[in-house]
């Protein structure tokens, strides 16, 4: 075992966090090519959909992602956990996939797409191939092996940039050239959000192929009686996970009904999800930290001082948090020009929204006492407390504040699972995170993005010199209180 877990921790997340970044990167590198190329209510529908698969995505894996690094870590043989799981997802998502494909023309209709009915079908056919790969990838995390992770994720990303760049470059002359083409029968005549899904489904494709070898190995078989205990210990994290990723993507299906009056909810839909999308650098930093820290909190459970170890992680995790939250919100105005100018009026949402996502990282880390106890029940508890929030929020105040409220309804619903969570923490699991010192980091970076807002406008050299020594200040501040952590421990 390396010496400094923390280096080990930070070693990881850095691989891990390869793909994730390249992933993010390149959709950066889309977001302009949509929304220059898009128009809002086009975009906005793209995100309608997509937020359908993520909602759903997680009642297919069923919870089994963290149940297998539970009972894998337990059993003899691993592969019979992996297998439990893989099987599980393949069969009902496999079932799910076949009635929508059979009812695509009904569903679609409901929806108000009549003529888009292959959406539908390529929506069920993603959520089940992903289904599958999450499994397979999660055994890659149990394995520690995160260069094979690192690069079977790139091989999808780059499958799905390669397809959304001859789609959105090539395809479109093509189809000019040739209107009768069999293509048409896949995709609109000309780029809309029928391209944004058509690439995601064919990079699924190809991330189910590369994987084959590996359900190969696995001589799928199951196990009844493991296969109980991970239900009972994985279907309470996916009925908690529901309510979180409900919290998370609930907002885009309701424009359709909560809209204010005499504007389009699909274009107020797309502005919304143009700004979401410049905040997604700190769900970056969150999902890179996840993929690393889930299995190290769970290796180092049974070591005598893990629980000061978390604790730890969680100070360097919000300081973290707030350097990368002032660095987009100083920068905001070169980041603007991502998306284009039709959407910029959802930029203002940016600082609630980065914000909110740091409050989601924050509650991971306290959300652990319960992965690690095997209480997964409190998850319920706790993710539940958010959702009304959620709904609340955006029922009362989207009509009069449009994507506003929305943002505002993240921020909110976070907090209020993270109080719950540490509250419920502090009685069956309790940490010893030092709360001032964190609240320490949020409160100081916050104080230097209102310096900010009160400094009167100048000129560029001048706004961003200052903006760029604030950053160094905050840095070096953050550097000079661990070192008289690190000083004090010594003595």
């Amino acid at each position: 075992m390396t010496a400094n877990p923390l280096k080990k921790l930070a070693g990881e997340t850095a691989i891990y966090g390869f793909s994730t970044i390249f992933a993010r990167v390149i959709n950066f590198v889309f977001v302009p090519i949509y929304t220059y190329t898009l128009t809002t209510e086009s975009y906005g529908i793209a995100a309608e959909f997509l937020a359908y698969i993520a909602i759903l995505q997680v009642l297919f894996t069923m919870g089994l992602e963290t149940g297998c690094f539970r009972f894998a870590n337990k059993t003899a043989n691993p592969h019979h956990v992996f297998s439990n799981a893989l099987i599980t997802t393949a069969l009902v998502s496999g079932l799910f996939f076949i009635f929508m494909t059979l009812f695509s023309g009904k569903v679609s209709a409901w929806l108000g797409y009549q003529e888009y009915n292959f959406i539908i079908i390529y929506v069920a056919a993603i959520l089940m191939m992903d289904s599958i790969t999450a499994i397979l990838f999660a055994k890659l995390r149990f394995e520690n092996r995160p260069i094979k992770f690192a690069v079977f994720k790139s091989i999808k990303i780059l499958s799905e940039t390669s397809f959304n760049l001859l789609l959105f470059f090539a395809v479109p002359t093509y189809l000019i050239k040739s209107p009768n083409s069999i293509l048409t029968a896949f995709i609109s005549p000309t780029p809309d959000f029928t391209y944004i899904l058509f690439a995601i489904f064919l990079s699924a494709i190809v991330s189910v192929i590369i994987f084959i070898p590996d359900i190969l190995k696995l001589k799928l078989k199951l196990k009844p009686k493991l296969w109980k205990e991970m239900m009972l210990y994985s279907l309470p994290i996916m009925i908690a996970g529901l309510p979180g990723i409900l919290n998370d993507f609930i907002d885009r299906p309701l424009f359709r009904f909560f809209s204010p009056e005499g504007v389009s909810w699909e274009s107020n839909l797309g502005i919304f999800q143009a700004g979401v999308k410049i905040s997604m650098l700190m769900m970056l930093f969150i999902q890179m930290f996840r993929f690393a820290a889930e299995p190290f909190f769970f290796a180092r459970e049974a070591e005598k001082n893990s629980k000061q170890l978390y604790a730890k992680v969680m100070e360097h995790f919000t300081a973290f948090g707030m350097l990368i939250f002032l660095g987009i919100i100083f920068y905001l105005d070169i980041l603007q020009y991502l998306i284009g100018k039709d959407f910029r009026e959802g930029l203002t949402i940016v600082p609630i929204m980065l914000f909110s996502y740091l409050l989601l990282g924050i509650s991971f880390n306290v959300s652990m006492w319960y992965k690690l106890s095997g209480k997964t029940k409190y998850a319920i508890i706790i993710t539940a407390c958010g959702l009304p929030v959620t709904l609340a929020v955006n029922i009362v105040f989207m009509p009069l504040f449009s994507y506003h409220a929305a943002a505002w309804a993240h921020l909110l619903s976070y907090l209020a699972m993270l109080v719950v969570s540490i509250y419920l923490g502090n009685r069956h699991y309790p940490i010893p995170y030092k709360w001032k010192k964190i609240l320490g980091y949020i409160i100081y970076g916050l104080a230097m993005y209102a310096i900010v807002l009160i400094i009167p406008e100048s000129n560029l050299y001048v706004k961003y010199s200052t903006r760029t020594l604030l950053i160094v200040i905050y840095i070096l501040t953050y550097l000079k209180i661990e070192e008289i952590s690190i000083w004090k421990l010594k003595l």
